[in-house]
């Protein structure tokens, strides 16, 4: 087992660095200067280019790119343009909230999706079957951000029921919850309705079956 997590561990590296390299890019080539920026547009020509300087801009892409490496590993990924906080820092203060919503979407999954999919493999084929697997289907293929959108502008501007944005209690993260969970529940269902399926058609399930309703 410890091998095995380690050869994962060790096939996350190459990829993680890809990642890092194409979004580096990206942000390399998208047009605006970050100095230019941070100082604002009245800022003088030399005012950022002495601040391009300092912050290692003028550099070579790659070289850049290799210095960003490197602080990474050692936990230094630089500061925020939009406050001046180190990233790490900027993190950490949000990791809570993060924990909680990928906690409170995968356990609303996991409790709706997989009693919806027993149910359905028990009742193959019948009303509930059908419709769960239609609404399942039409929940995979909702986009995150365009549902994200619709329960905000459902349920916080038009209902004023959940708060837009923020989180201030615990009803701010019903909404993330939910949009996190619709995708994750289809998946849930699917797999568990299959999963069963062929768990009740195993031969030591229609020998059992038998005797259990002749004990009864």
């Amino acid at each position: 087992m410890l091998k095995f997590i380690g050869k994962r561990i060790l096939m996350m590296i190459p990829v993680i660095l890809g990642i890092s390299f194409i979004i580096f890019t990206i942000l390399a080539l998208t047009p605006g200067d970050p100095a230019q920026m941070i100082l604002g547009e009245n800022a003088s020509l030399e005012a950022i280019e002495e601040l391009r300087e300092e912050m290692g801009l003028n550099e070579n892409f790659i070289v850049r790119f290799v210095k960003y490496i490197g602080d990474a590993v050692q936990g230094d990924f630089g500061e925020s343009y939009r406050t001046g906080l180190p990233v790490l820092d900027e993190i950490m203060t949000r990791l809570p909230n993060t924990f909680a919503l990928a906690f409170f979407g995968i356990g609303l999954s996991v409790v709706i999706g997989i009693p919806i999919g027993i149910i359905s493999a028990t009742k193959q084929y019948s009303i509930f079957d059908t419709m769960s697997l239609a609404v399942a289907l039409i929940m995979t293929s909702i986009p995150a951000f365009w549902l994200g959108l619709m329960l905000l502008l459902v349920f916080s501007l038009k209902l004023n029921w959940f708060p837009a944005i923020g989180i201030t209690s615990w009803t701010g993260f019903i909404l993330p919850s939910v949009t996190l969970a619709i995708g994750s529940m289809a998946v849930m269902i699917r797999m568990t309705r299959s999963t069963m399926l062929e768990v009740i058609r195993e031969d030591y399930i229609r020998t059992a079956v038998p005797k259990v309703l002749a004990r009864g």
